[in-house]
């Protein structure tokens, strides 16, 4: 069974860019977008500041945001990555089977990719991952660099926190079939 520790901080900058974005998105009628909670079980905890040291995950979860743009479902989920080589170990079968659902369905699954080093962010249709995905089952290379990612798809940071999404959304809707 999974745990979680410190390390399950790890893409909290990025969550917390995303649900200020999220916040104003509601705020402008634009888009109802929820992070979706990873249900644990407390193991220990430090009694002296009241944080959890140490749980399991109840369940597997599915992605880490869900909700409806102007009608249009959407998943995705946030991933920080601190070097330019991105494993696919952080991303998992079950969110890899969620995000494919999800598109049978007509939702639109995308991953929001923060290179910490960089301080690039790159928005990565389901398409594309699905590609990196299929390469590393079928075999090949269990993870992609940053030269391979398309240069289009890449956003800045609006005021330094606001992460613009919803163009990248409606650029994605532009590209399908």
């Amino acid at each position: 069974m999974a745990t979680w520790n410190s390390r399950g901080l790890r893409g909290s900058t990025l969550e917390e860019f995303i649900n200020h974005t999220n916040e104003r998105y509601t705020d402008m009628g634009l888009a109802l977008i929820q992070k979706i909670p990873t249900p644990i079980t407390p193991v220990q905890i430090d009694q002296s500041n009241r944080h959890i040291t140490l749980a399991y995950f109840d369940k597997v979860s599915t992605v880490d945001y869900i909700g409806a743009v102007q009608g249009i479902p959407i998943c995705f989920d946030a991933k920080e990555c601190r070097a330019d080589t991105f494993p696919l170990q952080n991303v998992h079968a079950h969110q890899m089977d969620f995000m494919e659902k999800f598109e049978r369905q007509g939702g639109i699954s995308f991953l929001l990719i923060y290179y910490t080093a960089r301080e690039e962010l790159y928005y990565m249709r389901y398409k594309q991952i699905r590609k990196f995905w299929d390469r590393a089952q079928a075999g090949g290379r269990k993870s992609f660099r940053f030269d391979e990612l398309e240069p289009g798809w890449f956003m800045k940071l609006k005021n330094g926190y606001f992460v613009p999404y919803l163009d990248y959304i409606q650029k994605d809707l532009d590209c399908r079939d």
